[in-house]
């Protein structure tokens, strides 16, 4: 298949939404408050008093070390994407889904049957951060292959949309297990739950077939687009010479660290915030499941106004908004305003979620879209670094006792990010420079 096509195959869609449900297992990433808060100690159970009842055998803990699973998942994601991607170019995307999917399922049921904070690193850490990274790297660079440049935002923001929106009913699913099973009956559960999908949906996976001209691609008006878009299939190694590509790993640890800081802190966020109502104070899982629907939304609003605006421009746009709720979020949990919480966390969680459709688009953009596996797998990394801020906000808050100085660190670092975005330009190659000469 060589020649162009008018529209893309049905194929084409069945790829981007069953990377979608794929996704929409492995963003139980997104839920890790709800856990969080069950393990967490407080003022009637200090940290390593040992739990009775659904949970016995499980021991509180204190917010550092409740944060670690989490952030040693997020870490191990970011550095798996790297053979994710390998994975997906040599054996294809089905392969990579299969194993991922598999992974987490293990993880899960490890860190329920071990009962333990040693459990949680082990399951919901290592081998949980395994299968995020190797499954979350199949679906993305499949569908955005079928696609021409003008819809690689809203491609990526569908298929990266199931992720975040993950957290819209695997916090309530999380909650109510918990309730009724214990904690190591919702990781039980869920892990079945999610290798059964991810097994199913991973078999729907594929790459175009060689010679397949997406439709519209070629067909790009006006020159400001050759500009912004790359016209070479840049490698790996070409790519990490350049300094674009640190910039973009910079702009991603700026875009996820803000986001990643308020997803780990969610439920006991609304909990402080809202302590003297009781409807919030027992259903605290609601702003993680709030989060998760702005989340998607904001990779899907973001991708489909970045292919209007640019890349660029949205993304300055997403980050200097969120900076100033970030700064301001001290002041709003002390107000105990829960509609002014709700509004600040919406628009952190939108700003994150754009960030991950706009930075596989970015790497596209700038160094194409046929290693856009392996290359944006390295990119990727910058999100795995974004996790110190969580993890340092936890050191933060056990010896300060609030994460105010955490969201005001957070601002600050989100701001430099969007310093970096407005001087950076997509490299140039010497083969392109006559072609961008040459008119529209």
């Amino acid at each position: 298949m060589s020649a162009q096509l008018e529209k893309v195959p049905s194929k084409a869609w069945t790829v981007t939404f069953a990377g979608t449900a794929i996704n929409l297992c492995l963003g139980i990433l997104y839920a890790w408050s709800v856990w969080k808060s069950a393990l967490l100690a407080n003022k009637d159970h200090p940290a390593g008093e040992i739990m009775t009842g659904l949970n016995e055998g499980w021991v509180y803990l204190n917010d550092a070390q409740a944060t670690w699973a989490y952030a040693i998942c997020g870490i191990v994601f970011a550095l798996f994407m790297i053979p994710g991607g390998k994975i997906l170019d040599k054996y294809g995307p089905k392969v990579g889904a299969t194993i991922g999917g598999l992974s987490l399922a293990l993880g899960c049921i490890v860190a329920g049957a071990m009962k333990s904070y040693t459990g949680l690193i082990i399951g919901f850490g290592f081998l949980g951060g395994i299968g995020m990274g190797i499954g979350y790297a199949a679906p993305t660079p499949a569908a955005v292959r079928w696609f021409g440049p003008h819809k690689r935002g809203l491609i990526v923001g569908l298929v990266v949309g199931g992720y975040g929106g993950a957290a819209l009913y695997i916090s309530p699913l999380a909650k109510y297990l918990i309730t009724n099973f214990g904690i190591s009956g919702s990781f039980y559960a869920l892990g079945v739950l999610f290798a059964v999908v991810v097994l199913v949906a991973g078999q729907l996976l594929d790459v175009p077939p060689a010679g397949y001209v997406p439709p519209g691609a070629p067909a790009v008006a006006g020159s400001a687009k050759k500009t912004t878009l790359t016209t070479v299939d840049w490698t790996a190694s070409e790519m990490i010479k350049t300094v674009q590509f640190y910039a973009l790993v910079f702009m991603f640890i700026g875009s996820a660290q803000s986001g990643l800081l308020i997803i780990g802190n969610a439920s006991p966020m609304l909990n402080k915030t809202a302590a003297s109502i009781a409807f919030f104070a027992a259903n605290a899982w609601l702003l993680a499941s709030y989060g998760g629907l702005v989340n998607a939304s904001g990779r899907i609003g973001t991708g489909f106004y970045s292919d209007k605006i640019g890349r660029t421009n949205a993304y300055i746009l997403n980050c200097v908004i969120s900076s100033i709720c970030l700064f301001l979020m001290p002041t709003i949990m002390k107000s105990g305003s829960v509609l002014l919480l709700f509004l600040a966390v919406g628009i952190a969680y939108w700003q994150y979620g754009g960030g991950l459709s706009l930075m596989p688009a970015f790497t596209a953009d700038f160094f194409g879209p046929k290693n856009l596996g392996f290359n944006y797998g390295l990119v990727f990394i910058g999100w795995g670094l974004a996790f110190f801020v969580p993890q340092l906000a936890g050191f933060i808050k056990d010896a300060t006792g609030s994460l105010d100085y955490a969201f005001y660190l957070s601002g600050c670092i989100l701001i430099a990010a969007t310093i970096v975005a407005v001087v950076t330009k997509r490299p140039v190659l010497e083969s392109e420079k006559e072609a961008l000469k040459q008119p529209a």
